[in-house]
């Protein structure tokens, strides 16, 4: 007898089962696991912004440092200061924190909100 134990309230006795069912738990199972992956990658996409500094290091390559100007499905479009882009997974980015003095002219840019139309 071929019993999965997911913890110590699930056990799911597959045995019983025969190939299409087994073919569709397995399609059911991959379906979950990409949701879940995807989830996931949503979450850590949420802890950047587009304009956020970010640093990254390609295999093979120096470490390379750019700015995050879009969002994609699975990953963020970075354009490095070397002016490439590149689409890279958030779980391999980490922002680069500068101080900046808001009065300088190099500072971060202000939003100034504009009257709306009547």
């Amino acid at each position: 007898m071929l019993t999965l134990t997911y913890s110590a309230d699930m056990n799911i006795d597959i045995s019983k089962l025969d190939e299409a069912e087994l073919v569709e738990l397995n399609r059911r199972i991959v379906a979950r696991l990409k949701y879940i992956q995807e989830a996931r990658t949503h979450r850590q996409m949420l802890s950047f912004n587009v304009g956020d500094r970010v640093r990254f290091h390609p295999p093979g390559q120096e470490p390379k440092t750019g700015v995050i100007v879009r969002y994609n499905r699975k990953t963020v479009t970075v354009l490095t200061d070397d002016q490439h882009q590149w689409n890279v997974a958030p779980v391999f980015l980490s922002k680069i924190v500068t101080e900046v003095d808001s009065a300088s002219p190099t500072g971060p840019a202000r939003v100034i909100r504009l009257p709306t139309k009547p």
